[in-house]
């Protein structure tokens, strides 16, 4: 069986204990940077970031930084996520994933690497 010589795509991911997504964008102090190359995943690294959300406010700082952080991430999974934030990452590219929020990351990455892995254009017509 020949590997697939997809491009890999990393995903962010928002998480207390790396198992599931369960932390808000803003209180996020380490985001889990994953690997998606076809259908498998792996667990690159971990990045710290200083902590952006202050209470009803954010620290403009801190968002460049981990807006920095995340440039190279096509997806950050959260388990939620503020308008602000979301218009700051769409700007840079990352589109922010609230879909799977409070379940598994393993679940997550492999329901997104499903979707990744399927051919474009849908089914075939019968």
């Amino acid at each position: 069986m020949e590997l697939k010589k997809t491009k890999p795509i990393r995903a962010a991911v928002a998480t207390k204990d790396g198992i599931s997504i369960n932390l808000h964008f803003g209180h996020a102090k380490t985001f889990w940077i994953y690997e998606l190359r076809g259908d498998q995943f792996a667990l690159l690294e971990k990045r710290d970031v200083d902590h952006y959300c202050q209470g009803g406010s954010g620290d403009s700082s801190a968002m460049q930084k981990i807006l920095k952080s995340l440039t190279d991430c096509r997806w950050v999974f959260v388990a939620r996520i503020g308008d602000g934030p979301i218009a700051k990452l769409n700007a840079i590219g990352v589109e922010p994933v609230v879909d799977f929020a409070h379940l598994g990351i393993d679940e997550a990455l492999q329901s997104l690497a499903r979707r990744l892995d399927e051919p474009a254009g849908g089914t075939a017509p019968e």
